[in-house]
């Protein structure tokens, strides 16, 4: 029964103990386990209140090592974002950049006679060593800009607080302002001011303080498009840096918080203040006892160089992108030689100011056959309009484009003495028109093209085919936009540039394609050069044929009034309702382009063609550039043996229209009577003589020798204003 009674007690559930009353009976046994387990949790607890306590920034807070664990990756990551940033910064602001002048460097063109025409750039010279620099020089720049320049890491918060508090001297530091002028834009954002101080901090990383500060001085700007200290020493007191005085220092110091406006060869009173204040600010560093800022005196300016030359001419603005690519980087000046002819240049500018145009403007450019720029007018006047109109202006070339449309057909094996239909188009609907209405049934190409016939060469383009005839202008060297298919091309409704045009013609000149226009001079290229890479040229029977046609242009077709005494190749051009007169061509070594016309595409007043003024203005030219004289006297005729070969015929269409001399005089037979051309000061003047004797045109002498005292009189005018102006 015991045993039983054992077995049943286990399985009832035991009684709960009964409540302590305050107190423990000494005879029963404590659970220790359970006790630590539950002092365990309450420091557990103590820890966790105390560590919540706690801020980020307490050495204890981080002992966790999982809070550890964030603080490494986050200050690798850091590290990582800057190392990142560092070499962004290298290649995108490389540390040479702040080696090289922040303004291109002055360049003065010469013609190729060495007369100069042009100086364009920055007044720059060599950098400086502040190691070599007089102390005084120095310490005038850091008393203004930056006092505390050789303590601080390339931004100074002081210096920030000072400026702000004070309102005298800059936030920014001498190494912020070198890497603002020479990496940054002027914008004035936080962006840009992060990243001035982002890259003040990396060159104070790379460079000395010396570095920094002499890459300063060497790029800063003082005024008078002058940048860096040993240019504006050399141009304001004509002393070199090394050798500069303290008033002269502490002057160009002065200049640089506004350069423009306390620029002392304009504004010397402003200088002047703007000098005070910097020496006492030289005495405020300590730099200078107040008994020596009392003993600076103004200094005396000592200008030597003078600019006399234009800073840009229509020829100039051209050749400026190509001078600079042949010049080295760096803060020297250079002097260049240029192709242009300053003769040909004058003779230019010359029959372009005396030829009648009305409102509408004229360029001209003329080179050699190698492509050599002699020559450039772009427009009436450069000051009131530096748009170039030989280099800019895109315009239609009218009928000038023919002779791509005719060299064509001579490559596809035509001849000039084939023969094309010239009667009216009346299908299709292109349906160009003859000047004057005039056609007939058919004319050689030769006669197609010395009269310029609309009709013929749109039938020749037809024949030909328009891929051949851009073929052939891609050849001579044109990359204007030229559409396939569209039969006005042969009509020359593309548009490109006056020197585009002339360089095509020039390559049918010199028989060489492409000739590429410079305004520099280029060596002569090598028999192995020119064997593997040379230019191309056309067939000996071609070239003669083309030239045939281009001297029947002028010497018995629309070019006419072009004509000159001696060989002569050239195609006028006028584009619908006379909107652009054209007339190039080519005499000895010379490649002349002429354009009249509105820069608002108007029509011209007056009519005027291609052979018409721009055909006379091409002949005056060249007359006068080819200083071509009358022929000398020939020997009494002698009997000579038949060559056997027919005689090439005389450039003149008939013994009734002889040019003679300068070719600016004419000799015409009309009616049994001999009519004397010719031009007085621009006037045309004819002399008769026949039956009734020598008859002078009275009343024109008299208006020439009424612009000649005109001419005299404002000249004497002028010459009286320039000595009253250097008087004064």
């Amino acid at each position: 029964m015991g045993v039983f009674d054992s077995f049943r007690r286990k399985s009832q559930p035991e009684a709960e103990p009964a409540g302590h009353r305050g107190y423990y009976a000494t005879h029963e046994a404590l659970d220790y386990d359970d006790w630590d387990a539950r002092l365990d949790r309450l420091d557990g607890a103590l820890d966790a209140e105390e560590k919540r306590r706690q801020r980020w920034w307490q050495r204890d807070y981080w002992r966790s090592r999982r809070k550890r664990w964030w603080a490494v990756r986050i200050l690798a990551a850091i590290v990582a974002l800057f190392i990142a940033l560092f070499a962004w910064l290298a290649i995108t602001a490389p540390l040479s950049k702040s080696l090289e002048p922040i303004a291109a460097p002055q360049i003065t063109l010469l013609a190729a006679d060495g007369t100069p025409i042009a100086r364009n750039g920055a007044i720059t010279d060599e950098p400086v060593e502040v190691a070599a620099l007089p102390p005084h020089v120095i310490h005038a720049f850091l008393a203004t800009e930056d006092r505390r320049f050789y303590s601080h890491w390339g931004v100074d918060p002081r210096g920030i607080a000072r400026a702000a508090l004070t309102g005298t001297g800059g936030g920014s530091t001498i190494t912020q302002q070198l890497a603002k002028f020479t990496f940054l834009t002027p914008e004035r954002t936080l962006t840009r001011k992060a990243r001035e101080a982002l890259i003040a901090f990396w060159l104070e990383g790379w460079l000395t303080k010396d570095e920094i500060l002499g890459r300063y001085l060497s790029n800063a700007y003082f005024g008078d498009n002058v940048y860096g200290l040993r240019a504006a020493s050399l141009h304001y007191f004509y002393r070199k840096p090394e050798n500069l005085k303290a008033n002269q220092a502490a002057m160009l110091a002065g200049l640089l918080q506004a350069p423009s406006a306390y620029a002392p060869t304009k504004h010397y009173d402003r200088a002047e203040r703007r000098m005070r204040i910097v020496v006492q600010s030289m005495v405020d560093a300590g730099y200078i006892t107040e008994a020596e800022a009392r003993a600076m005196k103004p200094p005396a300016l000592d200008v030597r160089t003078r600019n006399d030359l234009p800073t840009g001419t229509y020829f100039a603005d051209w050749a400026l992108p190509e001078a600079r690519e042949l010049t080295e980087q760096g803060y020297s000046r250079q002097t260049l030689t240029t192709t242009l002819d300053s003769r040909l240049q004058n003779i230019a500018r010359q029959v372009t100011q005396r030829a009648p145009l009305g409102e509408a403007q004229v360029a001209l450019v003329a080179m050699r056959r190698n492509g050599e720029v002699v020559a450039m007018i772009g427009g009436k006047d450069y000051a009131k309009s530096p748009f170039n109109r030989v280099t800019q202006a895109k315009r239609q070339p009218g009928s000038t484009f023919k002779l791509f449309v005719y060299l064509a057909a001579l490559r596809a094996g035509w001849s000039p003495a084939d023969r094309i239909a010239n009667s009216a188009i009346t299908e299709g609907s292109y349906r160009p028109k003859n000047s004057r209405e005039r056609y007939s049934d058919s004319l050689t190409l030769e006669e197609a093209f010395a009269q310029s016939s609309n009709v013929a060469a749109v039938r020749l383009l037809g024949e030909v085919g328009s891929e051949k005839v851009i073929a052939t202008a891609r050849d001579l060297g044109v990359r204007a936009p030229l559409p396939e298919g569209d039969p006005s091309l042969a009509l020359g409704t593309s548009t490109m540039t006056l020197l585009e045009l002339t360089s095509a013609y020039a390559a049918v000149a010199a028989n060489e394609y492409p000739v590429e226009p410079h305004a520099f001079a280029r060596p002569e290229r090598g028999f192995f050069e020119n064997l593997w890479d040379g230019p191309s040229s056309l067939s000996r029977a071609t070239h003669s044929e083309m030239e045939r046609m281009l001297r029947a242009a002028i010497n018995k077709g629309t070019g006419r009034a072009a004509m000159l005494s001696g060989p002569n190749f050239g195609k006028t051009g006028t584009t619908q309702d006379n909107r652009d007169a054209l007339f190039v061509g080519y005499a000895g070594d010379l490649v002349v382009g002429v354009w009249i016309g509105n820069d608002d595409n108007s029509p011209l007043q007056g009519g005027i063609s291609g052979g018409g003024l721009p055909a006379r203005i091409w002949r005056d030219f060249m007359n006068r550039a080819m200083n071509v004289r009358a022929a000398p006297t020939q020997p009494a005729p002698r009997e000579q043996q038949d060559p056997g070969t027919p005689i090439e015929p005389l450039d003149v269409p008939d013994l009734g229209d002889i040019p003679l001399g300068d070719g600016n005089s004419r000799l015409r037979i009309r009616d049994g009577e001999a009519v004397f051309s010719t031009e007085i000061d621009g006037i045309p003047v004819d002399i008769s003589i026949g039956d009734q004797g020598v008859a002078v045109d009275e009343a024109a002498i008299e208006e020439a020798r009424r612009r000649a005292d005109e001419r005299r009189y404002e000249a004497v005018r002028n010459r009286r204003e320039e000595l009253e102006d250097a008087a004064n």
